[in-house]
Order: C-alpha cells, then sequence, then structure tokens
C-alpha cells in the first residue's frame, strides 16, 4: 500500500468527554483512494439500522454496470451527511450560478430525480 498523504488537518473541534479538552484530528488519505472514484449512479437503501450508498458507473450502451464503492453510514451520520451536502451545495451555487438538472427523468438514473424535491 502507499503512503499516506496528509488530506487536511481538520480544525474541527473533538472533544475529550474526561477532560473536555479540544483535539485536532488529523485526517490522512492513501494515494490509491485520492485519486477517487468516478461514478454517475447512486444507489441509496436503508434498514432500521444504517444507510448504504453504493456509487456506480454507468457506461452507455452497456447491459451492466458495477458498484465502485460502497459507503455504509449511521441514520445519524447520513443526515449530517446531507447536510453538509446541502450547505456545500449552496455555496457553489452561490459562486458558480444554479446547478441545473437536465429533466426529472435522468438517463440512467432508476426512478429519476425530482429537481423540485422540498428542502
Amino acid at each position: 500500500m502507499g503512503r499516506l498523504i496528509p488530506l487536511v488537518s481538520v480544525s474541527q473541534i473533538i472533544m475529550d468527554t474526561k477532560k473536555q479538552q479540544p483535539q485536532q484530528l488529523q485526517i490522512q488519505v492513501s494515494e490509491k483512494v485520492a485519486d477517487g472514484e468516478y461514478a454517475n449512479l447512486a444507489v441509496i437503501t436503508h434498514s432500521n439500522a444504517e444507510f448504504i450508498l453504493d456509487f456506480i458507473r454507468v457506461m452507455p450502451g452497456a447491459p451492466k454496470a458495477n458498484v465502485q464503492s460502497r459507503v455504509i453510514m449511521t441514520p445519524s451520520h447520513t443526515k449530517a451527511l446531507l447536510m453538509a451536502l446541502k450547505s456545500n451545495i449552496e455555496k457553489y451555487e452561490a459562486q458558480h450560478g444554479e446547478i441545473r438538472m437536465q429533466d426529472q427523468q435522468m438517463p440512467g438514473f432508476p426512478g429519476g430525480v425530482d429537481p423540485k424535491m422540498p428542502n
């Protein structure tokens, strides 16, 4: 495995329950993970205990597609991710303009996407 590359030094506060002292969290990413995986489809399922996010790359004309990455999260972490995505999309759109959805039935996305989805 390759060496670890420091991604960011998070200045978020993580409280030590015994001392109540702020700690700095060092987040690292390996070279392999840093390359990332391209996905143009996400399938989300859930149980009472977890959310499963499957990221898939669909190739035009291909009869099959493979899951590139699977992330399993608790419901509370999934909601925190949703809130972080919403905040980042708002910042992106403030800087670059509205992200336009082509239409409600996006090709390759089962069930389509409703761009008028309530907040």
